[in-house]
């Protein structure tokens, strides 16, 4: 019998000198570490069932290596059961299937006069100097982010791993109190809008083609930090609603009209967006991973002013309406 199982028998039996089990001692024992191993395991969320499971099952082969070299074959009996009290009487939370949600920008839980909200950090470029203001205040009762654009740009951006194939779907809450006279999608002087919504993905430099690789290394020598794909969820002010557009200044970029016009200005909009899908169709092709989500308010080329607001940001993976 192993030290481990020696020092397990002394503290089971106190009053008693270190000596072979039964097998009907050994079971209850084993009954018994296996709903003190799950007890503790509740009470750590990260530990998975089936970790318990594989750490149980090591101790398993442990005890019943021991007790073949010791000719006690009862040992094996024991280890299987014990194995078994661990997948029977594991609590349910120990078994939860991964998150149907997940929550990248809970900005009504934020705390009211922070400048950005928790896990979040600004996104600024080389050459422009003035940025936009942000600050988690309260509109309605909740918590959200303000934005304030004085012929300035930047953003708050939050860094993420996330698969578009398991979590295809984005919404979110956003609204502006104007519309900018002077944007255009199509040109850089109008490449403005009063909130837009940042994807960015992953850059793999075995699945980008050599051209393209240079492309982007100029891209990021002139604007910094720049992601290899990025989809612009935008307001904007007189684009048709789905369009989807290259942008202005580079074409790892893609503009995708989710408002525009006057019609919903002042008020609070959902929306929700399939970015697997999006992404297809603006650049033809699979999506890698999202490494990145960010809100932006930007008023640097028109040089005008906006106001802007951004709710709660979720990717899911089921739709709950259909995209527009």
């Amino acid at each position: 019998m192993d030290e481990e199982v020696v020092r397990a028998d002394v503290v089971a039996f106190p009053a008693r000198r270190t000596r072979t089990l039964t097998y009907r001692e050994r079971l209850r024992l084993s009954l018994r570490l296996s709903n003190d191993e799950s007890d503790q395991a509740a009470s750590r969320p990260s530990t998975s069932f089936l970790a318990l499971a594989f750490r149980w099952d090591a101790r398993s082969r442990r005890r019943t290596t021991s007790a073949l070299k010791e000719g006690n074959g009862g040992m094996l009996v024991s280890a299987s059961v014990s194995l078994l009290a661990v997948l029977l009487i594991a609590p349910a939370s120990l078994v939860a299937e991964s998150p149907s949600v997940i929550e990248v920008g809970k900005f009504s839980s934020g705390t009211v006069g922070q400048a950005m909200p928790d896990g979040w950090k600004p996104l600024t470029f080389k050459k422009i100097p003035k940025h936009t203001s942000y600050e988690v205040v309260k509109d309605g009762g909740v918590t959200i982010v303000k934005a304030v654009s004085e012929a300035s740009a930047s953003g708050l951006i939050k860094t993420v791993a996330i698969d578009p194939k398991e979590f295809p779907i984005i919404r979110w809450r956003w609204k502006v109190d104007n519309l900018l006279k002077s944007s255009d999608v199509t040109r850089k002087e109008g490449d403005d809008y009063p909130a837009r919504l940042y994807i960015t993905f992953e850059y793999d430099p075995d699945k980008v083609s050599f051209g393209k690789k240079l492309k982007f290394k100029a891209g990021q020598a002139l604007f910094g930090d720049i992601p290899i794909a990025a989809l612009n969820y935008i307001w904007d002010t007189k684009a048709p609603v789905g369009a989807i557009v290259e942008n202005a200044y580079t074409d790892f970029a893609r503009m995708v009209v989710v408002e525009s016009g006057a019609q919903n200005v002042g008020m609070w909009v959902d929306e929700e967006r399939n970015i697997y899908e999006d992404y297809k169709k603006a650049f033809g092709e699979e999506p890698p991973m999202i490494n990145g989500v960010a809100i932006m308010s930007d008023t640097d080329n028109t040089k005008e002013q906006a106001t802007a607001y951004y709710g709660d940001i979720v990717f899911q993976k089921t739709v709950k309406t259909s995209s527009r």
